[in-house]
């Protein structure tokens, strides 16, 4: 099976020039590198809270999948990972918005660091 790399200036580059995709089609899935709330107009991390946050996010990751001929509709498994767990509801709010009736498979982890400050941060997997 062949990849193919999914780029886009809709979504952040690559953090700090690190050596990953944003985005790689392999058979019928895309797998979307981890996004963060980085708005790829300015590069800078987007102002307010958790649910500003979430929504760059969800915006980004979207962009990725579009870029890949796919979106957020088609998402099968999500990875998040908050900076306090506290934000669980809030997040999920802003999450559940984007992901629609039929949400897909998900984890959702604090970790002990994210960089830049932000968050949270979510990965992603869907069909084309």
């Amino acid at each position: 099976m062949e990849k193919r790399v999914v780029h886009t200036d809709k979504a952040p580059a690559p953090f700090q020039g690190a050596p990953y995709s944003q985005g790689i089609v392999a058979g019928d899935l895309v797998f979307v590198s981890g996004q963060v709330a980085v708005d790829p107009a300015t590069g800078d991390v987007v102002e307010g809270g958790i649910a500003e946050q979430t929504e760059r996010v969800m915006l980004n990751v979207a962009a990725v999948l579009s870029a890949a001929g796919s979106s957020t509709d088609k998402l099968v498994k999500c990875g998040i990972f908050l900076a306090d767990f506290d934000d669980f509801q809030a997040m999920n709010e802003v999450y559940a918005r984007h992901v629609g009736a039929s949400p897909p498979a998900r984890a959702t982890v604090q970790v002990a660091y994210l960089p830049s400050g932000v968050l949270v941060e979510i990965d992603a997997v869907a069909h084309l």
